[in-house]
C-alpha cells in the first residue's frame, strides 16, 4: 500500500514503501540531575528508546527508506526514586519531528513540543514493549514509558499524513486518543486526565479530533500541501495563501480561547510563520501580524518587530 505522494506538476510522485519503520528516530537521554545511578542503566536506557522508535511497525503501510519520518526525542531525567522505587524516574521530554518540503533543502516541523508531565520505570533488563490492547501494561510506571512513547509517535504520524492529504491522519488520531483513553493509572502518573491541565495530552488529542477544530486540520492540509509544496515555483501566491489562511485559526481561536491545540500548533511554527511574514511587502504584514499578535501571545514581539 502507498501512504503518500510526493509532487511532479502537482501531481503526487509514487514512492513504494518497502516495509521499512515509519521513524528515523534520535532518542537522546540527560542525566545530569541523577545521582549514584550507574552510567550504564542511562546507555542502556537510551539504546532501549532508540530501539523501540526505530523498529516498531506503527502503520500498516509500507514506508522506503527516504520516506521516514525524521524525528528528536530529548529526554531529560529531572529527579528519580518515585514512589521509593530506584528504577523510577521522572523527565521533561522534548519531541521534535519534521517533513520536507517538495523541490528544496528545507524542512518544515510538524512538532516542536515539551512535555514536562513524564514519569516512568525502566529495567535495563526488560524491553521496551507497546501494545495498541494493552496500553498500560501491567506496572503502571513501566507501561507509561511507552504510552508516551506511542501517544507522540501516532501524533506525528496524524500531522505528516495530514500534511499530505485532507484529515489523512484521522486513524492515527484515533490511535493516539486510544493511548489516552487507555493510559496507565496509578501514583506518580500523570498527563493523561481532562482533571489534571488545560493543556495536556488528553486535552492535545481531544482537540484535535473534535469537529470545533476542524479548520485547523484544513490549515495544516492547506499550510504544506497547497503551499509550501508549491513555493518552489509560486513563491507569492503560496505565501499569500498560507497567511490570508490564519484568519481561519484566528476564527477558530476566538470561538475555543486558549486552546491546547492551538498552542501546541504554534510552538512547532511560529518561527515559520515569522519567516513568511518578513519575506511578505510591508504595506501587506499588519493584518497578519494582528491575527497573529492574539493568537501566539507568547511570540507576540516577534511578529510586532515586522510592522
Amino acid at each position: 500500500m502507498l501512504k503518500k505522494f510526493l509532487s511532479i506538476c502537482i501531481i503526487f510522485l509514487c514512492v513504494t514503501r518497502g516495509g521499512a519503520q515509519e521513524f528515523n528516530c534520535r532518542v537522546s537521554v540527560m542525566h545530569d540531575k541523577i545521582t549514584g545511578v550507574d552510567a550504564q542503566v542511562f546507555n542502556a536506557m537510551q539504546k532501549a528508546m532508540n530501539d523501540f522508535m526505530n523498529s516498531q511497525k506503527w502503520t500498516s503501510d509500507e514506508w522506503g527508506a527516504t520516506e521516514k519520518i525524521d524525528c528528536n526525542i530529548l529526554i531529560n531525567l529531572t529527579a528519580n526514586n518515585i514512589n521509593n522505587d530506584p528504577e523510577s524516574y521522572s523527565a521533561n521530554m522534548s519531541i521534535q519531528a519534521t517533513r520536507p518540503v517538495y523541490n528544496s533543502t528545507y524542512t518544515s516541523k510538524l512538532i516542536d513540543y515539551q512535555d514536562k508531565d513524564v514519569a516512568f520505570k525502566f529495567s535495563p533488563f526488560t524491553p521496551l514493549h507497546f501494545d495498541d490492547n494493552a496500553v498500560s501494561g501491567i506496572d503502571p510506571l513501566a507501561g507509561n514509558l511507552t504510552a508516551i512513547l506511542a501517544y507522540y509517535s501516532y501524533i506525528i504520524l496524524a500531522l505528516d499524513y495530514d500534511s499530505f492529504s485532507p484529515n489523512g491522519g484521522t486513524n492515527f488520531m484515533r490511535k493516539a486518543q486510544n493511548v489516552v483513553n487507555n493510559a496507565p493509572d496509578g501514583k506518580g502518573v500523570s498527563g493523561w486526565k481532562a482533571v489534571e491541565s488545560t493543556r495536556n495530552r488528553y486535552w492535545i488529542i481531544d482537540q484535535m479530533m473534535n469537529a470545533r477544530f476542524g479548520d485547523v486540520r484544513k490549515f495544516w492540509y492547506t499550510m504544506h500541501r497547497e503551499s509550501l509544496d508549491s513555493m518552489y515555483a509560486k513563491p507569492n501566491e503560496s505565501r499569500t495563501r498560507i497567511l490570508s489562511n490564519i484568519k481561519k485559526l484566528y476564527d477558530v481561536n476566538k470561538e475555543n480561547p486558549s486552546s491546547a491545540y492551538l498552542q501546541f500548533l504554534f510552538n512547532a511554527k511560529s518561527d515559520e510563520f515569522i519567516h513568511l511574514l518578513g519575506s511578505a511587502p510591508k504595506n501587506e504584514r499588519a493584518q497578519y501580524i494582528t491575527l497573529l499578535d492574539a493568537l501566539d501571545v507568547p511570540n507576540s514581539g516577534k511578529y510586532n518587530a515586522l510592522r
